[in-house]
């Protein structure tokens, strides 16, 4: 057994990589009952109590290993990692912030904590500040990214791979067993998958959503700046997008996105995110199917 899956405690090394504030018990708990290791979403949650009533749910609905993503610039960290310990959580990951502080913590904790990187250099400050293991995200990933030049998955897991010693997860462009072997042939030891189980049957995601994953082609996605933050967002090029890019200014585009999860897929302004990897996924399956046929 490699030293990620004993720290995960699953069966298969797939980690459920987290959407923004997307959260499902549902699809957190078929991840794990799969043998993946399901993750909730908790770096935006504001309120204790919903990061209390999102693990009581998921417990409700499988016995088996699962964790939660942490954005360290929230200012109620260190709370929810006292939480999520209490609730028997033994892996979290950790994103969007310095390690420094917060690992500390977590081991005190009893806990395991895998750091998310965009870059060698991050991933050889996070190893030195503490951290048990690394998610390793290519620049084809979706969800936030740097505003930075940054090296694909093909490059840039086996360069990090070259310069530490802890486990490495690779994420972005995986979506099938081409990518999950690729991964673990590169130095991974494992995978985390976004966009695959985002067009997936217990994905809580708007079918709308779900189509326009299936309908993207190659060179479908682009990063869009997030108003008034360092960061920027990897979306589908909506018809709705790319008629306002060729009217407005990527600001003015990225101000006027409509990012509420509840309206995300109803309305056309919506901020669609996905890897590129969408131009692959071409059906909507059960999380159970996708994992058996990513480790066959």
């Amino acid at each position: 057994m490699s030293e990620l899956l004993k720290m995960l405690g699953c069966r298969y090394p797939i980690i459920q990589g987290p959407v923004g504030m997307f959260n499902s018990p549902r699809m957190v708990a078929a991840v794990s009952e799969a043998g993946g290791y399901g993750l909730l979403a908790v770096g935006f949650i504001n309120e204790a109590d919903t990061v209390r009533k999102l693990l009581d749910d998921v417990r409700s609905l499988t016995d088996k290993p699962f964790g939660a993503n942490i954005v360290l610039m929230n200012p109620n960290s260190r709370e929810y990692l006292k939480i999520l310990a209490d609730a028997g959580v033994k892996t979290v990951t950790t994103s969007v912030g310095s390690p420094r502080d917060i690992y500390p913590i977590i081991h005190d904790l009893g806990m395991h904590g895998i750091h998310v990187v965009l870059a060698l250099a991050h991933a050889v400050s996070a190893v030195k500040a503490g951290v048990d293991g690394l998610v390793v995200v290519g620049s084809e990933a979706g969800g936030l990214r740097s505003l930075n030049s940054e090296s694909s998955t093909m490059v840039l897991v086996p360069l990090v791979a070259d310069f530490v010693k802890v486990p490495i997860v690779a994420a972005g462009g995986i979506a099938d067993f081409r990518g999950y072997r690729a991964a673990l042939a590169l130095g991974a030891q494992g995978v985390q998958i976004g966009t695959r189980f985002l067009a997936s049957a217990e994905s809580p995601a708007a079918e709308p959503w779900k189509q326009a994953i299936l309908d993207c082609p190659d060179g479908g996605t682009s990063l869009i700046p997030l108003p008034n933050m360092k960061l920027a967002q990897r979306l589908i090029l909506t018809p709705w997008i790319q008629k306002r890019l060729s009217e407005a200014g990527l600001e003015t585009v990225s101000a006027e996105l409509e990012r509420n999860p509840a309206k995300i897929g109803s309305d056309e302004r919506a901020a669609l995110g996905a890897g590129q990897v969408g131009a692959l996924i071409r059906d909507i399956k059960p999380i159970a199917q996708i994992i058996r046929e990513m480790v066959s």
